[in-house]
């Protein structure tokens, strides 16, 4: 009955946001500080995606400011469906024609993130984060 208490619990939901939070800052920092948002505009041009550079712009900030969220736990949930939604635009747009495998750019790797996002949405932050620390000082 370990696995049932709410300190397990929360430490699992700890572990999963930070985790899941570094690899969504990076991502969007790397899309807009080491490609840089033009060079990424060009990939997105070339896989069909329609306003390449805004979208550049706007996936790369969604996915710092969001993965920030989610690693700090403030509106986990609402920051976990925003970043959902930029993974469905990958999956769609990037990796549902390369197969499944992850060293092929398949969608291996994309569905996990939407899974652990999806954990998030639903269960939240938990007691480790900013969510809880604001909602018991009101």
């Amino acid at each position: 009955m370990f696995m049932n208490k709410p300190e397990v619990r929360d430490a699992a939901l700890l572990l999963l946001r930070i985790v899941v939070g570094l690899i969504f800052i990076a991502h969007g920092w790397d899309k807009a500080m080491m490609t840089g948002l033009s060079a990424t505009g060009g990939q997105f041009d070339q896989l069909g995606i329609p306003q390449p550079e805004l979208i550049a712009a706007l996936v790369s900030f969604v996915e710092m400011i969001g993965g920030a969220m989610i690693f700090v736990g403030i509106l986990a949930p609402a920051a976990s469906v925003v970043l959902i939604m930029d993974m469905v635009g990958a999956l769609w747009f990037v990796h549902l024609h390369r197969g499944f495998f992850v060293a092929n750019g398949g969608v291996e790797f994309v569905a996990l993130l939407i899974v652990t996002l999806i954990v998030i949405a639903i269960f939240g932050a938990g007691r480790a984060s900013l969510d809880y620390f604001f909602q018991r000082r009101s």
